[in-house]
């Protein structure tokens, strides 16, 4: 899913945007060849469509057999804090003008009292109504963001609203692991998507103080603790040799992530640029690590760029299954590369998006072996040397908080993999060829786009009350499955 708007996320449980149910997953794909599928941790891909109980977008009606965890993502709402993190700006703004329309009839009011001013009571009573509409209608949604958005799933049932973080990590650990215990003697998928790394950084008492970078330190020990007891379980049940494992992130740091001066948001290195940034390499250049000793030795480093779409057609593959051929695959498959039988990436060329407006293009130059990257457009940051736009909270895709360069800005990857000083027809002798490639590149692969309804325009990332899960009478959500109790919000 990709977006037009400044939202480049879902921002409800209770919106009618998310993966489409045409869509063709890989655990779809896998389902059909006799696998069991399963998903821990995260989704954010939709819940609903037309009513509280379709699922239209739910996991189980993607290819997973099964599913616990969270049907969105972790926000500072989900802690409590008095930091919010959904459309900070924006709250602030209907928290400016529902104190502006306050400040209007408490003054008409004491005109009214104390006849400083003339002013008929029905203007009063109408002025406050639409205050009161005013206020209700968004806060009923942002006020209530933390049993709205932060609950936990098990399959279509909702085990806690709003979620206990203190028994996340946990949770989370024993369903991953009674899988692999359930299903060892069968073949199995197991997408765990962590919460981990992800403000608000929540992290057990165990792990905090442990390491010397913070809180986001001892988030990360947490979550490689967790992953080791995950190899461990596989070990356990003798699937070492004979399960491809493939862990990655799905973006670089948020540099903008911060709580005072504490950052927040992790280190990208020499990498410029951070997660929502669609061209920097910082925001999309990310380790994978593969494990599989039945097949590949371990201790092997290929430095070839690769993409996570590539998940698809290597699990797909993997599974004896075969890709969809009624659209274009942009993915290839790993197994190749990862064997050794390839010396080089399937990709000649990488298109990098943010939203749905193209920043960056990557070319491999396989005779030659140089990487060279081209920047269409760049976020302008905030302030102007910080690398960062702390000043939004998160880089916008397009607009007045983006540049865009023609000729192309272009770097040298293989000799500037921070991308600090831009190439031009004076310094590069191959500028003009170059450029002229990669845009023949870029006409080329819009050939290949096919236009999609939009799930992240305003209509569908609204919040409808009609479609928010709740596990008691909307909206009376309160529950707890451990102690299997159901309360009142209200």
């Amino acid at each position: 899913m990709a977006s037009a708007t400044q939202r480049q996320v879902l921002f409800w449980n209770g919106c009618s945007g998310g993966l489409p149910p045409n869509e063709t997953t890989f655990a779809r794909i896998l389902q059909q060849q006799g696998y069991s599928t399963a998903l821990v941790g995260k989704w954010h891909m939709g819940v609903n469509c037309k009513s509280r109980h379709d699922h239209c977008h739910h996991p189980l009606n993607h290819g997973f057999d099964y599913f616990y965890g969270m049907p969105f993502t972790l926000l500072n709402e989900c802690q409590g804090t008095d930091d919010p993190e959904l459309a900070k700006s924006l709250q602030a703004t209907y928290w400016l003008y529902t104190q502006m329309i306050i400040l209007a009839v408490l003054t008409l009011l004491i005109g009214k009292l104390t006849n400083l001013f003339s002013v008929k009571w029905k203007i009063i009573i109408c002025l406050a109504t639409c205050g009161l509409l005013y206020f209700t209608s968004w806060f009923s949604s942002y006020g209530f963001t933390k049993y709205w958005n932060c609950i936990l799933m098990r399959n279509h049932g909702i085990t806690e609203q709003p979620m206990n973080l203190e028994k996340t990590t946990s949770n989370m650990l024993k369903e991953a692991v009674s899988f692999i215990e359930r299903n060892k003697h069968r073949p199995f998928l197991l997408f765990v998507s962590l919460l981990h790394v992800h403000t608000p950084l929540i992290t057990t008492e165990k792990f905090q103080g442990r390491s010397r970078h913070g809180l986001y330190g001892d988030n990360v020990e947490e979550m490689d603790w967790m992953v080791g007891r995950l190899l461990d379980a596989i070990d356990k049940e003798g699937l070492k040799n004979n399960t491809f494992i493939y862990f990655a992130s799905d973006h670089g740091g948020s540099l903008e992530a911060h709580r005072g001066n504490a950052q927040l948001g992790g280190w990208n290195g020499i990498y410029k640029g951070g997660k929502g940034m669609g061209g920097w390499e910082g925001g999309i250049r990310v380790p994978g690590i593969v494990r599989w000793p039945g097949l590949l030795p371990a201790g092997i480093v290929i430095n070839e760029l690769t993409s996570l779409m590539d998940v698809f057609p290597t699990v797909v593959h993997l599974a004896g299954g075969v890709v969809p051929q009624d659209r274009v695959i942009d993915g290839h498959t790993l197994l190749p590369l990862l064997q050794g039988t390839v010396q080089h990436s399937g990709h000649e060329f990488m298109f990098h998006y943010c939203g749905v407006f193209l920043h960056a293009v990557r070319w491999h130059q396989k005779d030659s072996g140089t990487v060279w990257k081209a920047h269409y457009a760049t976020p302008v940051f905030q302030p102007e040397a910080s690398g960062a736009c702390f000043g939004r909270g998160i880089c916008p895709c397009f607009g007045d908080g983006v540049t865009h360069h023609d000729p192309p800005l272009l770097f040298d990857l293989s000799q500037d993999p921070s991308e600090a000083n831009p190439l031009s027809a004076d310094t590069e002798p191959l500028f003009d060829t170059v450029t002229r490639r990669i845009g023949k590149a870029v006409e080329e692969h819009r050939k290949t786009l096919t236009p999609v309804p939009q799930q992240l325009s305003p209509y569908n990332n609204i919040w409808k009350p009609w479609l928010q899960p709740c596990c008691g009478t909307f909206p009376f959500c309160w529950c707890d499955e451990d102690n299997n109790e159901v309360h009142g919000m209200l």
